[in-house]
């Protein structure tokens, strides 16, 4: 799979015409990872000219912030936005919505202003420009519910884009009772991720899969690598793996695109 670095790009005398930041959770996590290489086989496909940091992409300190640990955002914030000032990066594409939400709100204040996408976002765009089309046949009435990403709906207002992708696949959208504004948290944001469970009688992804589950779905579409991660493991608590999948929008569409 092709994926140039800035720096090679750099050393070739080119820019390209977005940076691809791929995230601590698409760069290690094993399912996450998948996540990252459909949305490469997409861009591919829609000739988008892109390249990604490698080694010196860096957390953008989301983790740390929400945990309380302000210095160490900071400190990561910095690193990051001397190396995308460094290569004059302009505009940003991004699976994850928490590098979304830091990047887009947080880094402007620390000297890091660029044009950010959620990749949902940046997707819709590549179709209305005619660059990219979605096959509506290969999952043609699927049953598909849509959770939606807390640091991508409620925190920046972004209901609308993984929505219409989906509805461009042929599917059958049916829609969670909490959904866009009301909709439940997975249980990840906040570091949620890397601390362990509180005191109550039920796990947040537990009750949000039962949330899901109510929609009697086929698919449970994600746009986070965070959400994707709980809604699975809520999939397997209630041993459903073999009636339902948890797959990125990003996935959905390589899948239809037979990428």
């Amino acid at each position: 799979m092709n994926v140039p670095t800035m720096a090679d790009m750099m050393a070739q005398g080119k820019k390209p015409e977005v940076l691809f930041w791929v995230g601590a959770a698409g760069s290690y996590d094993d399912r996450a990872k998948k996540i990252s290489r459909a949305f490469v086989k997409i861009l591919h496909q829609a000739n988008v000219d892109f390249a990604v940091l490698g080694t010196e992409e860096s957390s953008t300190g989301d983790a740390a912030k929400r945990a309380g640990n302000e210095f160490l955002f900071q400190m990561q914030a910095m690193m990051n936005i001397e190396v995308l000032n460094g290569y004059e990066v302009k505009k940003i594409v991004t699976c994850d919505p928490h590098s979304f939400n830091t990047l887009k709100n947080e880094y402007p204040a620390l000297g890091g202003k660029y044009e950010v996408y959620h990749h949902t976002q940046f997707i819709q765009n590549l179709i209305s420009e005619g660059r990219l089309s979605i096959n509506d046949a290969t999952l043609k009435g699927k049953r598909v519910t849509f959770h939606d990403p807390c640091y991508l709906g409620r925190a920046n207002e972004v209901y609308e884009s993984p929505r219409d992708l989906i509805r461009r696949l042929g599917v059958n959208l049916t829609e969670m009772k909490r959904h866009k504004e009301t909709a439940l948290c997975c249980g990840a944001g906040g570091a949620q991720m890397f601390k362990d469970a509180e005191p109550g009688d039920k796990e947040v992804n537990v009750l949000r899969t039962e949330d899901a589950l109510k929609t009697k779905p086929n698919i449970i579409a994600t746009g986070c690598p965070y959400c994707n991660t709980m809604m699975t493991d809520g999939i397997k608590f209630k041993e459903k793996e073999n009636q339902v999948l948890v797959k990125d929008i990003a996935e959905l569409i390589a899948e239809a695109n037979k990428l």
